[in-house]
């Protein structure tokens, strides 16, 4: 029997094979044909795949058609909206990861002066730290290579230290104080991603009352979960209103700021719409199970929050649920949908706009193919003044948009606050703008923390930290630094933006040593919209 099983398994294999074949040929010729007024006539196949087969099989010289078709790709979607984009494989896991939960790698948070890859804090309980990497270290090594010169960027390190967890990484680092290179043998690991840069409590400037401020950096996986653990930590805290700070907040998944604004809405709210040409209505309502309905609040917002951002501060404007405080969002009501090619490459296309309760579209006006000039639209409100006065704003939709109560609101790009905040540019100078522009304030607050790191060890709170730094009279090391990088110091200029120039080293020496939560406290003191939002609850509430 055996003699004869294996030819009978060949040619019902080979019969299958044949079966399968046609059959997907079949299938494959049906696509080529369509029926136009009664008969069957033949569909040309795409233009840009005959080319990309005759530049595979027919051009003079061998072509990399991958390269080809990325770049194609991204030229094509280039002509539609501003926000819809192209993703080639290679850079797909990484913009991906921005808005995941976590992520492989190190540990480490990072800049890249003179060339040189810095570590700035070790994340607590990460690989790095169980094995002695410490902040202020500086990464001349990878995997026995160097790993220094003009070559290296942000892209290239973050592709280098990242990778699959349990797999190992070594690094040669070059520490204060040794003279010899360091070298670590790192497992990665994973390593949290938290959209809650800040959560602390404030004070209103004349009754004190306790208030609850909340940073949300980024709509991302477990942005709720994060954000809600922050409210009732403060709350235990003894919190009786809320800030939420959105501002540089671009945005991210629609659905996490859907479940944040249900905690501060009435059952039956209408939190947001959306719909398109293939994309049917979707309504998102708040369900009244939230847990801070009553509590008052206040949004923070700017030039820069988009999309989910404005769709939660929206939520909250035109349901007469909260006071929106700051300058006018960016602008960004186009719902993008990912869909993964083959290759393992990727399209985000724009399927649908999205309307927040009044039925505003805060998308602003662009134009198909036109994303530099509309890359430009927030340097041309600068130069408007929008930035500096509200009158300044103009209003391409000019439909009356009502809120909840009957209050009007705009439309036609972005979301316009209840309470405008212009910029203060009274202590800018030329100085100040050439020193905080280079980002020297940034590199002088990281040596600075560097050479004194164990006298500044001996504080655990911001405010100590601060009232040393206060007296530590470092401002004519800091003049000296900025000459040495080739800005000559101007007397007049520095003695002007002293109160700025120290605002913003104190707060960066005091986040090398403590991190987000001992930075934003510092930060947010002297902010001139947080100090906005301070006084209107205190008057308000």
């Amino acid at each position: 029997m055996k003699k004869y099983l294996l030819p009978t398994l060949t040619i019902s294999v080979l019969l299958l094979g044949l079966l399968v074949g046609n059959a997907v040929s079949n299938k494959a010729n049906a696509q080529r044909f369509v029926i136009r007024n009664g008969q069957i006539v033949q569909q040309p196949e795409n233009k840009i795949n005959q080319l990309l087969q005759l530049l595979e099989h027919v051009y003079v010289e061998p072509v990399n058609v991958d390269s080809i078709t990325d770049e194609a790709m991204a030229e094509l979607v280039q002509k539609l909206d501003p926000h819809s984009s192209y993703i080639p494989k290679k850079d797909l896991e990484m913009v991906n990861s921005e808005l995941s939960a976590s992520f492989s790698g190190i540990g480490v948070q990072f800049n890249i002066q003179s060339d040189t890859v810095r570590i700035v804090a070790v994340i607590a309980g990460g690989p790095s730290e169980g094995v002695g990497v410490m902040a202020g270290d500086c990464i001349v090594e990878v995997n026995d290579t160097a790993f220094t010169g003009k070559k290296i960027n942000n892209e290239k390190v973050m592709h280098t230290l990242r990778g699959e967890k349990g797999t190992t990484v070594k690094i040669g680092v070059r520490r204060a104080g040794e003279e010899e290179t360091l070298y670590f043998t790192i497992t990665r690991g994973d390593i949290p991603v938290h959209s809650v840069d800040a959560k602390f409590i404030a004070e209103t400037p004349k009754t004190k009352k306790k208030v609850g401020f909340v940073r949300v950096n980024k709509f991302g996986e477990g942005t709720y979960d994060e954000f809600i653990g922050a409210l009732n930590e403060l709350k235990n805290k003894g919190a009786e209103s809320y800030i939420i700070d959105l501002r540089e907040n671009s945005g991210g998944f629609m659905q996490e700021a859907i479940k944040m604004a249900n905690e501060f809405l009435a059952s039956g709210d209408l939190i947001v719409y959306a719909q398109g040409r293939a994309y049917p209505r979707m309504e998102s309502f708040a369900n009244g199970g939230g847990r801070f309905k009553k509590v008052p609040l206040v949004v923070l917002i700017d030039d820069f929050s988009a999309s989910a951002s404005e769709i939660f501060a929206g939520a909250m404007q035109d349901n007469d649920r909260a006071t929106i405080v700051g300058r006018r969002s960016f602008g960004k009501g186009l719902v993008q949908q990912q869909m993964p090619f083959e290759d393992g490459s990727a399209v985000r296309l724009t399927v649908a706009r999205y309307y927040i309760p009044s039925g505003r579209c805060i998308q602003k006006p662009y134009k198909m193919g036109g994303k530099e000039d509309y890359d430009k639209d927030l340097w041309e409100r600068f130069e408007h003044g929008e930035d500096f006065t509200a009158d300044s704003i103009h209003y391409e939709d000019t439909t009356v948009y009502l809120t909840k109560n009957g209050r009007v609101v705009h439309g036609g790009g972005g979301i316009m606050p209840d309470i405008f905040v212009g910029r203060d540019t009274t202590l800018y100078t030329k100085y100040f703008n050439r020193v905080a522009n280079r980002a020297y304030t940034y590199q002088f607050a990281f040596r600075y923390t560097d050479r004194h790191r164990k006298e500044l060890a001996g504080y655990k709170d911001w405010q100590s930290l601060e009232k040393h730094l206060r007296a530590a009279g470092w401002l004519p090391e800091f003049v000296g630094f900025c000459k040495e990088k080739g800005v000559e110091p101007v007397e007049e200029d520095i003695r002007k933006s002293q109160p700025l120039i120290e605002r913003l080293v104190n707060a960066y020496i005091v986040r090398n040593m403590l991190g987000d939560e001992g930075f934003f406290p510092l930060f947010e003191r002297d902010d001139d919209i947080t100090k906005r939002a301070l006084l209107f609850i205190d008057e308000q509430h």
